[in-house]
């Protein structure tokens, strides 16, 4: 039997939730692009973070009606999780925001540009050789896709025009990348990639911020550049 709520004990720290006395359940994501841990309800996003509703009618109200988008497409379902780098949409009120973390690694809203908002940066997870010479690519939100030409490796990010899904830019995992943080104590900050050390199968990273350097683990490091704004976290 599939579970359908999760215990407030143990739903994710980066969720902004006040862990009540007395309440022990929360709504658990449905199964989707990101999993538990890295996601949040959508209805989470637009109760406690936007705060525009208050009520679980209310939320379902609005989603039922087709009144937000998640990466350029309507979502009805409250529970759909909502993952880093995602971009989210109320054209009615012409709002738009990317999904980010603050440096204290909680989930927040960054409001951004109507022309960024056609912009989803994709962390490459993982590739596997196919037949006739192709590759498929196993991206960070859960899509996957087929190349002719393998330009591409794992740590690598592709920026996406959601307008029509074409790649527009190819940023390589590399000394001198900009990179945010996703995971681990650092998560929320980014920096610039003055040292990529590896030893055995174990690849660190050093980086530096506007106020600090700092030594993490390769695979918590998200390229991005100048088209992704950041904002001020909080």
């Amino acid at each position: 039997m599939v579970k359908r709520h999760l215990s407030m004990l143990n739903a994710p720290t980066s969720w902004p939730i006040v862990r009540k006395k007395g309440v022990k359940w929360i709504a658990k994501p449905h199964p989707g692009p990101h999993a538990l841990n890295d996601s949040i309800t959508l209805s989470l996003i637009l109760r406690n973070i936007l705060k525009s509703l208050k009520t679980k009618h209310e939320i379902k109200q609005v989603l039922n009606e087709g009144k937000v988008l998640i990466n350029k497409k309507i979502r009805k379902d409250y529970k759909f999780p909502v993952g880093i780098m995602d971009v989210l949409e109320i054209p009615i009120t012409k709002e738009h925001y990317r999904v980010l973390y603050t440096n204290q690694g909680m989930f927040m809203l960054h409001s951004i540009s109507a022309e960024e908002s056609k912009l989803k940066p994709s962390k490459i997870i993982g590739k596997s050789s196919l037949r006739g010479k192709k590759t498929q690519i196993n991206l960070s939100d859960g899509r996957n896709m087929i190349v002719d030409k393998d330009d591409f490796k794992v740590s690598d990010t592709l920026i996406f025009d959601m307008t029509d899904w074409s790649i527009k830019k190819h940023l390589k995992f590399e000394k001198g990348a900009t990179v945010y943080i996703t995971e681990g104590k650092y998560r929320g900050m980014s920096g610039t990639v003055e040292n990529i050390k590896t030893i055995f199968d174990k690849s660190t990273i050093e980086v530096k911020s506007k106020t600090a350097s700092f030594e993490t683990s390769k695979q918590f490091a998200f390229v991005i550049d100048e088209s992704i704004s950041l904002g001020e976290s909080k």
